[in-house]
């Protein structure tokens, strides 16, 4: 399972939760193995250009405050109902690019998902925003990785920057426009947040597909076989 995400999407941060309690419900049924991949929202957002997230609603969408905050309250309880924490108020929007490189470090030194959560936790549910160097260090060293290896990515922005490029290359190819974008063994693309219903049903079908149900044809009858009860003498 390939996952494209932004750390600033809030419909990533919930999608992923309902995928998770698909993969949980079907533990022991399917064997799921998630790849995240980059995809930046505001890709042309100056590094270090940070806003109020209504703010940027307002000014991106054309709406009022009043909507913008409207929405944010609809996502916090959206949130809260797949178990998750999200702060309504006060939280900052600005460039990704920094986190999805130091992602890609994480991603090589085997804590891609431990980095993934960190970030959304950090971005969604903590006060203190995520768009600020030394938050961003702190956070990526509590998910595991080096201080001094996140201190060089961030400090050399060649750095896993081609990595990037081409996870948001290959989303345009595949026509994602959006995220969160879901693509099954290279074969079924989801998009959205969608119900965990529908992505259990989804793993289901790949799952039954890439493992078909085998097909037993008996034969002569009273062919001699082993069983429970013993051997046909």
């Amino acid at each position: 399972m390939d996952i494209w995400s932004d750390i600033a999407c809030p419909w990533c941060y919930v999608g992923k939760a309902r995928f998770d309690k698909a993969v949980e419900q079907l533990e022991g049924k399917v064997d799921v193995e998630v790849r995240h991949r980059s995809f930046e929202l505001d890709p042309h957002r100056a590094p270090g250009d940070t806003a109020p997230v209504v703010d940027m609603l307002v000014k991106k969408y054309g709406m009022s405050q009043a909507q913008a905050q409207a929405g944010e309250y609809r996502l916090g309880d959206l949130a809260k109902a797949e178990g998750l924490e999200y702060r309504t108020e006060g939280r900052d929007h600005g460039n990704t690019f920094d986190l999805h490189r130091l992602l890609h470090l994480a991603s090589e030194r085997g804590l891609e998902s431990e980095a993934w959560q960190a970030f959304y936790t950090a971005n969604f549910a903590d006060e203190a925003s995520i768009f600020d160097r030394e938050r961003v260090i702190d956070v990526a060293v509590a998910a595991g990785l080096d201080k001094d290896e996140v201190v060089a990515v961030l400090d050399d922005p060649a750095a896993y920057r081609e990595a990037v490029r081409a996870d948001e290359a290959e989303a345009a190819a595949l026509g994602a426009t959006g995220v969160p974008f879901f693509v099954v063994d290279e074969k079924y693309g989801v998009s959205g947040a969608q119900p965990t219903e529908l992505f259990a049903e989804i793993l289901e079908k790949a799952w039954g597909e890439k493992r078909p149900a085998i097909t037993t044809i008996t034969g002569a009858d009273g062919a001699e076989a082993c069983g429970p009860d013993g051997c046909t003498i």
